[in-house]
């Protein structure tokens, strides 16, 4: 009874290894709001529902296989995570930008999702696409994706090779992309503004333009914001989706 004892313990090993990667970063589970034993009980929760669906398919291997094999799939749990959670900072990148381009860089809050310092603008934004995030279910997604990921990918059979740490790197790259897409409306407006009261300010010295130009800025970007947010649950929606497909097309690459 020993030995497939400690297969049964091993297996399970497995299995949670690449849940707690994936609840390190993923966002929602991997939010400092959470107790550290809360997201402990919930990774063995899912351990154990997962189990009966995937022993058949963990290999059997020696003692001296096992901790590669727990490294892998840590890796794996690792950039599921990190893919997931690239659109969280997109937007906290964006909040980062529309905060310097309205005024108010200089204004900091304490961020709930990351306990952390943030800017204003950058919390509003991480707190309302939390709730989208939310209200699409899309925690439930990531939970779907993590088991359908040991269908694609079973324990023991991850290879980190090149194509997966490139694509790991090219989805980290469209962070700063899918950040200026997000800001882009605000941002041209306040741009244009500022070249604006540049010529005002060459055609007539006189005008207090350093008085008017700040609450200009900043009138005309808070009505803009609040103009597209009509349309940021169906632009995170795709995002979302497209974050998701990520993790398939990674899971793929890692594949023997």
């Amino acid at each position: 009874m020993e030995i497939p004892l400690l297969q049964v313990m091993l297996s399970l090993l497995s299995i949670s290894v690449r849940v707690s990667g994936l609840m390190l970063f993923a966002p929602f589970f991997g939010s400092t709001v959470i107790p550290a034993r809360i997201k402990a009980v919930l990774t063995m929760a899912i351990t154990f529902v997962l189990y009966p669906l995937v022993k058949n398919s963990i290999p059997v291997l020696t003692m001296s296989q096992w901790p590669m094999m727990v490294f892998r799939e840590l890796l794996v749990g690792l950039a599921l995570g990190i893919v997931t959670s690239l659109v969280f900072d997109a937007v906290q990148l964006a909040g980062q930008i529309l905060s310097i381009q309205m005024g108010y860089s200089l204004i900091n809050i304490l961020d709930p999702n990351t306990m952390v310092d943030s800017t204003v603008v950058a919390t509003f934004h991480q707190l309302l696409v939390m709730l989208i995030f939310l209200r699409l279910n899309v925690h439930l997604w990531l939970l779907r994706a993590l088991s359908n990921s040991f269908s694609y990918l079973p324990p023991g059979q991850a290879h980190i090779n090149t194509p997966f740490l490139l694509f790991l790197l090219g989805a980290g790259s469209r962070v700063i992309e899918v950040g200026v897409q997000i800001a882009a409306p605000v941002l041209s407006a306040t741009l244009l503004i500022d070249l604006v009261l540049g010529l005002l300010g060459k055609a007539s010295p006189q005008l207090p333009l350093m008085l008017l130009g700040p609450a200009v800025k900043s009138l005309t970007a808070m009505v803009i914001l609040i103009g597209t947010l009509k349309y940021w649950p169906d632009i995170f929606r795709s995002l979302f989706l497209q974050s998701i497909h990520a993790t398939d097309q990674l899971l793929h690459l890692a594949a023997p």
